[in-house]
């Protein structure tokens, strides 16, 4: 079915949200999302309503495209993303262990970020990657201390020989680099300030992120806080912020040397007991793919 055409969108009473929780291999870890396969018979303001009843971080409405293969659609139980790097794993992954995607192992997604391709490799385990858009990068002007405090640390916890920047792979983060793993454990955001610290980017949200990890194969550690307008606190795997995290690395750390391709393990997660993992992969300094698995955890049928 085309975009458009199905004449009965917004008349449902109930739909079925199955919960699919990406970067992880255990249900309960990585990140959860709720994924709504039939997203054409809802009206904008219904998926913005299932969100937030489902009351995940981010959920995912598949829906026909005229441009790829399929659309997405991401809400918070707040607003629209432009894309959600978990959410298209959880919706991939219902999508290939549901039949809707045959054999195929390659497809292309449409969301507000642009036309993205997708990977699908299928061992014992479904595993997808997922294309980004080009990374960009801006300077953030706002002051440090605020920041800190923000985050419930202090200004001395931020490795200041390291740039604070905002950075972007389809949606706009702040990345901070921390000294120390153990000012992670004393993070206690305080969501609300970020608008007035973020002056440049007010609804960004706050990645902090440093070199020393939990597991000794994972090459950073993060937490993502959220924008206080997205109706969250903090998200426990981050995709896009891993993506993004991921070139800096290459551009930043100058760790791409004379390698065309740059390979990363991000770990998040550990703080609130989710104990994520994203691969990264950099080409050419610029191109950005994301890799996870995900598992089904269960059905949710929300009233509208």
């Amino acid at each position: 079915m085309m975009e458009g055409e199905n004449l009965g969108v917004g008349l449902v009473d109930h739909i079925k949200v199955y919960h699919i929780d990406a970067f992880s291999k255990l249900p309960d870890r990585g990140n959860p999302a709720g994924v709504v396969l039939d997203g054409e018979t809802l009206t904008e303001e219904q998926m913005r309503k299932v969100a937030e009843k489902v009351g995940f971080n981010e959920t995912a409405f598949v829906c026909p495209s005229a441009q790829a293969d399929l659309k997405i659609r991401f809400f918070t139980p707040g607003h629209e993303m432009n894309v959600c790097g978990h959410a298209t794993m959880a919706a991939v992954y219902a999508l290939q262990t549901k039949g809707w995607l045959g054999d195929r192992k390659e497809i292309t997604i449409e969301t507000k970020a642009g036309v993205l391709p997708i990977r699908i490799d299928i061992d014992e385990e479904v595993c997808i990657t997922m294309r980004q858009a080009a990374p960009q990068f801006q300077a953030f002007s706002g002051s440090v201390e605020a920041l800190a405090h923000a985050m419930g640390i202090e200004e001395t916890d931020i490795e200041t020989k390291l740039p604070i920047l905002y950075g972007s792979t389809g949606i706009w983060t702040l990345l901070v680099p921390i000294k120390t793993l153990a000012a992670f454990t004393r993070m206690k955001p305080k969501n609300e300030r970020f608008p007035s610290v973020l002056k440049d980017m007010p609804r960004a949200s706050v990645h902090p992120f440093c070199l020393e990890t939990y597991d000794a194969n994972a090459h950073m550690h993060a937490r993502h806080f959220s924008s206080p307008f997205s109706g969250t606190v903090e998200d426990p795997v981050t995709g896009t912020a891993s993506g993004v995290m991921g070139a800096y690395y290459a551009r930043y750390l100058n760790r791409m040397g004379d390698q065309d391709t740059l390979q990363l393990v991000i770990e998040q997660g550990q703080e609130i007991g989710r104990d994520g993992r994203v691969r990264v992969t950099v080409t050419n300094g610029d191109i950005v793919e994301i890799t996870g698995h995900a598992v089904y955890v269960a059905d949710m049928e929300i009233d509208l």
